[in-house]
């Protein structure tokens, strides 16, 4: 039997140094993106499917979700077979807004 190939295309990054505070503002603001960083800082980096996160979308809203994300910088994907995977671009994260990504992880 052949290898299953993906024909999506790969994932654009942005890099935290060119987001705008306004934007990394904005994409933490969702629920749903809290829920999947806090999920991602809790998981060995590659780890994490996008479909092993507990969030209440669909696949589609779920896709636009991660989306939201890279284009923040907060998040990093890469595809493994049929899996696309993610880390959390941490480092980088907070070098560009330093304590932010921090607040957010706190719980209250």
């Amino acid at each position: 039997m052949a290898e299953r190939v993906s024909h999506r295309a790969a994932p654009e990054h942005i890099h935290p140094d060119e987001v705008p505070v306004l934007t990394a503002l904005a994409a933490l603001s969702d629920p749903v993106r809290i829920t999947l960083v806090r999920e991602l800082a809790g998981s060995p980096v590659w780890t994490r499917s996008c479909g092993s996160f507990d969030v209440p979308v669909g696949k589609a809203a779920l896709s636009h979700h991660f989306s939201v994300l890279r284009g923040a910088g907060l998040v990093e994907q890469r595809d493994e077979g049929a899996r696309r995977v993610n880390r959390l671009r941490r480092e980088e994260f907070d070098a560009r807004f330093p304590g932010l990504l921090a607040l957010v992880l706190r719980e209250d």
